[in-house]
């Protein structure tokens, strides 16, 4: 009674890094659960269409990726501006 799961076993074979973690746990401690889910699946070498449906996990792609992008454009935007108000205050 052996049964062939080669597919299984190089699936199990991919590791999840320290940053990867990390990104994980942000989402849980948000309380993104679902998008969790799928960042779990992502890194885990899955295709998270395989198991979400379709418009779900593009939902969920929006609500996340955009966010983060955005706040992302806000932190750097922020940034420039610290530093011109730095060097306007050297220049006087």
């Amino acid at each position: 009674m052996t049964q062939n799961i080669t597919g299984y076993q190089t699936q199990m074979g991919k590791k999840i890094n320290n940053e990867q973690i990390e990104q994980i746990i942000k989402a849980i401690i948000a309380g993104k659960y679902s998008w969790a889910c799928v960042l779990i699946l992502r890194f885990a070498g899955y295709n998270p269409i395989d198991y979400i449906p379709y418009r779900t996990y593009i939902r969920l792609l929006k609500n996340n990726c955009l966010v983060e992008s955005s706040k992302q454009n806000k932190i750097d935007t922020e940034a420039v501006e610290a530093l011109s108000l730095k060097s306007t205050w050297l220049h006087l």
